[in-house]
């Protein structure tokens, strides 16, 4: 029989002439430091480039958590589709784990990768072609969604659903859900994809949809990157609003502003509502905001403020509105973004908390978690909490409680992250509240940093979880994708 390369003579393939390299010796089952003066060898032939150097290990050994740190071998910054295709059926060949990534938002070590290759998705960032009364768009999985935003809205059209934060990946939020404010019309990103084109964990690029390979489909989307590598994606568009008016009404009573909420939901008064927990003088998290969004013309009628706030039980006297472009809606984070990288914020400990709470306990759970949560845990992060309704999610791997409306609480907490034992007694705490919500039918979303082990997870999906399982095995055989995940 032909002898199989051993991941060292691979893996020194994936190193520059002079640069450090990790073997793998099958004796120890460990990776073991050595140097090469090779020139790049034994890899395919690539339109992009493949990275051994400090800097690129170390960047990608990293996300936006900075709480996880997993340091890969090598680092693909492709030049094309095909690099990928190539890499991953390398990869594939030799045993080494692959990990896509985005623009590493990830909280928890969720897109590293150690002793493996870091897929960086940035250079498929095309977008289009759209033109007037497109009904879609296809784009590169390293789009992000300001991007898309700016190319659909030149025509008049957006995607239905846009997460808070825009700088985020298109293949990053589809591979876990996509949540935000216009999810109760228009269901999660997820839910507004026609076509996938992926790259499979045994290196084939498939074309995917509801009525081709199906199943792959269904196991990609929100499928935590255990089956393909999504490369391109192609979107719903709808009519895009020019104008928004914008709504912050202040309540201080957890009952009322949750009923309210899942009033306006449920009635589909606004075209977006979220909702914000903050501390009162006394570090006591029990004033909330209602924000809601209502389109406005020329496209959309214009909002009556009346008919939209009749019946609520907001403090009238702290009602906030404004009038805005619809893009500077959805962008109305950078300014604050911007502030918080000024500050130095960004690179702190991110350990986030984010579930999803059955609607008929969602008072007292909420009470319950936001009761022990002091201003020092939260640092300079915010408290989300917000109703989504079941009816308008469709996307299996995206789990919910069985309940027709449900609240995404979001703890997004900032520290520093050299303080290891704070970061830790976070983590732990994140964890006891998932343990509480998961005991009252609720459910984990996962892009925080809530410690899960491989029964956690079978537990978290559930019925879909022989979906998942099936399609891993069938389209990533050797189980080299995402490690990160913990999933199997």
């Amino acid at each position: 029989m032909p002898r199989t390369p051993s991941r060292r003579t691979a893996l020194q393939g994936l190193a520059a002439a002079g640069a450090a390299v990790v073997g793998f010796d099958p004796f120890t089952r460990s990776w073991a430091a050595t140097t090469t003066d090779r020139p790049l060898a034994g890899l395919p032939r690539l339109d992009g480039s493949v990275h051994t150097d400090d800097a690129s290990l170390t960047a990608d050994a990293d996300d936006f958590g900075h709480i996880v740190h997993r340091r890969p071998v090598a680092v693909l910054r492709p030049g094309s589709v095909h690099d990928i295709v190539a890499m991953v059926r390398f990869c594939n060949e030799h045993g080494v784990s692959v990990a896509p990534r985005g623009q590493g938002h990830a909280t928890q070590g969720q897109a590293q990768v150690d002793g493996g290759l870091v897929i960086e998705t940035t250079p498929l960032a095309s977008i289009g072609p759209v033109g007037p009364g497109s009904t879609t768009v296809t784009v590169g999985a390293g789009a992000k969604w300001s991007e898309v935003a700016r190319a659909t809205l030149a025509h008049g059209l957006t995607p239905p659903t846009f997460t808070d934060y825009l700088e985020l990946s298109v293949g990053g939020t589809l591979s876990v859900g996509g949540i935000g404010g216009q999810t109760h019309q228009r269901g999660a990103q997820v839910d507004n994809v026609t076509e996938l084109q992926v790259v499979t964990g045994a290196g084939h690029l498939v074309r995917c949809s509801p009525t081709h390979h199906r199943d792959l489909f269904l196991a990609v989307l929100a499928g935590l990157g255990q089956c393909a590598i999504v490369v391109g994606a192609t979107l719903r568009l709808v009519p895009a609003p020019e104008t928004v008016r914008h709504y912050l009404l202040p309540y201080d009573d957890l009952r009322s502003f949750l009923d309210d909420q899942r009033l306006l939901v449920e009635e589909g008064r606004f075209d977006y509502v979220e909702g914000q927990v903050t501390a009162d003088a006394d570090g006591a998290f029990n004033a909330y905001v209602l924000e809601a969004v209502a389109y406005g013309p020329p496209a959309f009628p214009a909002p009556d403020d009346t008919t939209l706030l009749r019946g609520l039980r907001h403090d009238p006297a702290g009602v906030q509105t404004s009038d805005l472009g619809y893009y500077d809606f959805l962008d109305r984070l950078a300014a604050g973004v911007a502030a918080l990288k000024a500050a130095g914020l960004w690179a702190f400990a991110h350990p986030w908390l984010n579930l999803l709470l059955p609607g008929r306990s969602a008072a007292t759970l909420a009470a319950s978690l936001l009761e022990d949560l002091t201003p020092a845990d939260l640092g300079p992060g915010v408290v989300l909490l917000y109703p989504v309704l079941r009816e308008s999610l469709h996307t299996p791997l995206l789990r919910t409680p069985d309940d027709p409306v449900s609240y995404l609480l979001a703890v997004l907490r900032t520290t520093p992250p050299d303080d290891t034992a704070t970061v830790d007694r976070l983590l732990a705490a994140n964890r006891a509240a998932y343990d509480t919500v998961h005991a009252a039918g609720g459910t984990h979303y996962p892009v925080g940093s809530v410690p899960f082990d491989a029964a956690d997870w079978r537990e978290h999906f559930g019925p879909a979880y022989r979906r998942l399982a099936t399609a891993r095995h069938t389209y990533d055989p050797r189980g080299i994708l995402v490690p990160g995940q913990g999933i199997f």
